[in-house]
């Protein structure tokens, strides 16, 4: 078992302000400065034969040497990780037997968090194993982004949807851009018995922001950021 602080400090693909995302490298960087949590993406290869590797779409994927999840989680085993929680964010559904399988196979399931914006793969998760941490990540509409009105709408109705979900036991907690972020929010998912981890966040001012409204944890780029943070 992890024991946390009172601000989880995750590092986004590891540290890509000092290395490239979703690498060994990257991993390394971010546990050298002292993350709690290493969030990296999980992405099936083109064909179901193709495995599972570390990267976020496959653009990625074809422009750096592939890095298998088994490799990942390989490395995450090793000592210098020793405590660090893992959060692994889901790009397809499909694979989840996939994911538990590595994730037991390496010995590390007690320290992972899966998160996802895929629909279907959360309720697959909560059957396969039942006491695994899940995060609900929002948005999870890619429209949102061409539809401003929309977006409005959405974040008004995300506080509501988190603390049904949360409080059905659907999910544990909601990995949330940082826009959408706000005391309403953070009450209504305090209040439902779930988490808050916000993403991706690369200015200390709104990392302590964050802090200060009593988020569970704050996912950045460059962990260096959490330094100036008192915890």
């Amino acid at each position: 078992m992890c024991r946390l602080p009172a601000l989880i400090r995750v590092g986004h693909r590891g540290a890509p302000a000092l290395a490239a995302e979703n690498t060994l490298e990257s991993f390394d960087a971010a546990v050298a400065i002292g993350v709690d949590m290493i969030e990296f993406d999980v992405l099936p290869g083109r064909t179901r034969r193709g495995g599972l590797f570390v990267a976020h779409d496959y653009g990625a994927l074809a422009r750096h040497p592939p890095l298998t999840l088994e490799a990942a989680l390989a490395h995450f085993a090793t000592p210098a990780f020793d405590g660090v929680r893992l959060q692994l964010d889901i790009k397809r559904r499909g694979d989840e037997e996939a994911v538990l399988g590595s994730l037991d196979a390496a010995g590390l399931a007690e320290r992972a968090f899966i998160s996802t914006a895929a629909r279907g793969v959360l309720e697959r998760f909560r059957v396969l194993a039942p006491w695994l941490p899940l995060g609900w990540t929002v948005p999870d509409v890619p429209a949102l982004n061409e539809l401003p009105g929309l977006r409005r709408l959405y974040r008004r109705g995300v506080p509501a949807r988190a603390a049904a979900r949360i409080a059905a036991g659907e999910v544990d907690a909601l990995v949330a851009h940082w826009s959408l972020v706000n005391e309403t929010l953070v009450e209504a998912v305090g209040s439902a018995g779930g988490e808050i981890y916000v993403w991706t966040v690369d200015d200390g001012a709104v990392i302590a922001r964050l802090a200060a409204l009593g988020v569970a944890g704050v996912i950045s780029n460059d962990p260096r950021l959490f330094g100036a943070i008192v915890q």
